[in-house]
């Protein structure tokens, strides 16, 4: 494994240095020259690619209008509020049911009902401003986006949260769903082939279990490639509310290349990734460091 150094430590390498003790820790190996694994190409794309539309899908206020743009007809959740005080919630005229997350970040949600307790948010979002996974990751998409908090439409129906369906898309064809539910419970996770055939993986989170393909799957498919279209690789998340395709995310850097991986699914993934030349990607090159 890499040596053992503190967080700080890490935080000060040069990004290339950087990515590499830190994927070295997560996966027991040093990232391949060439990339030839998915989490490998997906450490690849952190360090060199700063494409303008890689750089804005740190932004979910961007993604949103970036999906809009491609898209006019898809069904996207609305924006009810931005600011970066909570207290100004107290002002605005929310739904039962309404999700609090930051703009700039990943993994921060909270689920809100009613009128706001502000000083409950306060607390709450304490370090939601902060962007820590540039700084202590190397993740430059987070560095690209705007500081600030939103709130958006619960889209769940009969106010339960609805199953995570995220495509993964190569060259414009999706080639892999993986579905999450339970994400604020019990989490599960199940993948599939796009006709809908099961792939039994080892993973950190246990398997869900197998169900029939939703109606929705055509209309998924087709939002998925539409939005991957003109690029190598994106994850599409993606909602199916009783038959309706809802749009979630778009998401550059699955698990920011760091997440525990099944080997064989790493090698297969990355085989189908096909990364674009350097020479297309070094607009911005001068953040590198």
């Amino acid at each position: 494994m890499a040596p053992l150094l503190p967080p700080a430590a890490v935080r000060r390498l040069p990004l290339l240095a950087k990515r590499a003790v830190l994927y070295r820790r997560a996966h027991g190996r040093w990232p391949g020259r060439p990339p030839r694994t998915f989490t490998e190409k997906v450490n690849w794309r952190v360090v060199h690619d700063r494409r303008p539309l890689i750089g804005r899908l740190g932004d979910k206020l961007a993604m949103k209008d970036h999906a809009s743009t491609v898209l006019p007809s898809l069904s996207v959740p609305r924006v009810l509020w931005t600011g970066t005080d909570v207290a100004e919630l107290a002002e605005v005229a929310l739904p039962d049911r309404w999700v609090l997350k930051p703009n700039h970040g990943t993994m921060r949600v909270h689920l809100g009902a009613g009128r706001p307790d502000v000083a409950a948010l306060r607390r709450l979002t304490t370090g939601w401003l902060d962007e820590p996974l540039f700084r202590d990751r190397g993740e430059w998409v987070y560095s690209q986006a705007r500081r600030t908090l939103l709130v958006e439409e619960f889209i769940g129906s009969a106010g339960e949260v609805p199953a995570d369906h995220k495509l993964l898309v190569f060259g414009g064809r999706l080639e892999l769903v993986q579905v999450d539910t339970g994400r604020f419970g019990q989490h599960r996770r199940r993948l599939y082939t796009p006709d809908w055939t099961p792939v039994d993986v080892v993973e950190a989170v246990p398997p869900g279990p197998v169900t029939p393909p939703p109606a929705s799957l055509p209309e998924l498919t087709k939002v998925a490639e539409a939005l991957g279209e003109g690029l190598d690789f994106i994850r599409v998340d993606l909602f199916d509310v009783a038959g309706e395709v809802w749009f979630g995310e778009l998401t550059p850097y699955p698990g920011g290349g760091l997440d525990r991986f099944d080997p064989d699914l790493d090698r297969r993934l990355g085989a189908l990734w096909q990364l674009p030349p350097r020479s297309a990607v070094r607009a911005g090159e001068q953040l590198l460091g």
